[in-house]
């Protein structure tokens, strides 16, 4: 008997839809498929935010010195004359940053394994393809999902039935977070 439902696919397209579907589920907290790919997406999900679960509180803060563009009013960059060329001036700030301590960064890239890059585009049409930005799906996961769950033990997601797909009568399901 094997370990998983084969969901009627070759190996790497089920691998590619369930990445897909683990994704969407952690980026929009609920998704709308058939009742067996829902019981394989919840297996890996919930296998991920117990990673989270677990890690959560696993990093040291650190003060790091970073050297940022300074900018003048309308936000442009501020440029001098040096040696005849225009040069960009920076500035010395000091940040905290969160540093991931071992266990925490070998969480964080099993989780890269599994989810895919999501990145996010503002609905209004004006600068729609300069103001997109990447989403860290792990960082949501760490700071966002795990504190939720923490006083639970498994069971971060739940199953509830719709009702039958009009095309082929599949038992379509809502997969969601708790």
């Amino acid at each position: 008997m094997a370990g998983y439902r084969k969901l009627g696919r070759t190996s790497d397209q089920r691998k590619a839809m369930l990445r897909s579907q683990v994704t969407a589920l952690l980026y929009h907290g609920k998704i709308r498929t058939t009742e067996t790919r829902a019981k394989e997406t919840r297996k890996i999900a919930e296998g991920l935010i117990a990673m989270a679960i677990r890690e959560k509180d696993n990093y040291d803060m650190v003060t790091v010195t970073a050297k940022v563009p300074r900018k003048d009013k309308d936000g442009k960059r501020v440029k001098e004359e040096k040696n005849g060329r225009r040069v960009t001036v920076y500035d010395e700030v000091q940040k905290e940053i969160k540093k991931d301590r071992p266990s925490r960064l070998h969480a964080r890239r099993q989780m890269l394994k599994v989810l895919y890059g999501v990145t996010e585009i503002p609905a209004t049409p004006a600068g729609k393809k300069k103001n997109t930005k990447e989403v860290d799906l792990p960082a949501k996961l760490f700071d966002e999902i795990a504190p939720k769950y923490v006083s639970r033990n498994g069971g971060y997601t739940r199953i509830v039935k719709i009702g039958q797909r009009k095309g082929d009568a599949a038992m379509e399901v809502l997969l969601e977070l708790v």
